[in-house]
């Protein structure tokens, strides 16, 4: 109750200064000191309405439960019955097969002996002896120089550097003269001294062209050492 005592002297208090204040402002004061009393009122009634619901609560009743009782162990399971293995069937014991007849061994007499009847063995043939190896050419026969008999003569041109420098001398040729005539091999059989002149002998003979040497009236080939002179004027 000392919350309004407090709230009449204030309000005592502002009276006395509201004299002092315009009549405006006195308008707006009065209205601020009304909607604090309402304020006051409001919130005494809530005080007095909570101190009343605290009073009016109905006392709680509180009960212990007992725990439920446990429930009874299971009972152990039955022991597993042995099993027992059938018996075994006895072994069949197969009797022994009958043995089959044996034929009677009989007996043949054996055959005579085949006696082979020898068969002359036949000689081939002897072979026909090898041909007989040709003959080598027979060597040319070796004439005199002489005996040459010439269709065409060696060319004999003298060189004209032997000429200039006075170059002189015979050169023996060797010549081999076919069944045909021909100067089959031409070589140097003795030199001049010059190789120019030597060289120029040999090209002669090889252009020269013979007839045949004979023997017995059958050609024949023959050799001769024909010589070719080269002498100045």
């Amino acid at each position: 109750m000392s919350a309004p005592v407090a709230i009449s002297a204030s309000s005592a208090l502002h009276a006395d200064r509201v004299e002092d204040i315009g009549p405006h402002a006195r308008r707006w004061l009065s209205v601020g000191m009304l909607f604090a009393h309402v304020a006051a009122g409001w919130g005494l009634m809530q005080i007095e309405g909570v101190r009343q619901a605290v009073t009016e609560t109905a006392p709680m009743m509180v009960s212990w439960i007992a725990p439920p009782e446990p429930l009874p162990p299971a009972p152990p399971p039955p022991p597993a019955k042995p099993r027992v293995a059938p018996p075994k069937p006895a072994p069949v014991i197969a009797a022994a097969p009958t043995p089959a007849p044996q034929p009677v061994p009989t007996f043949t007499a054996p055959a005579p002996p085949t006696v082979a009847t020898p068969v002359a063995a036949t000689e081939a043939p002897p072979a026909p002896p090898a041909p007989p190896a040709p003959a080598p050419p027979a060597a040319p026969k070796l004439v005199p120089a002489s005996a040459l008999r010439y269709v065409t003569l060696p060319q004999q041109v003298y060189p004209l550097a032997s000429r200039r420098l006075g170059e002189a001398g015979t050169v023996m040729v060797r010549v081999v003269v076919d069944v045909r005539g021909l100067p089959r091999q031409v070589g140097l059989h003795q030199s001049s001294g010059f190789a120019r002149l030597d060289e120029q002998a040999l090209t002669a003979m090889r252009a020269a062209r013979f007839q045949p040497c004979t023997d017995n009236g059958h050609a024949i080939e023959c050799m001769a050492i024909a010589p070719l002179a080269y002498e100045l004027d």
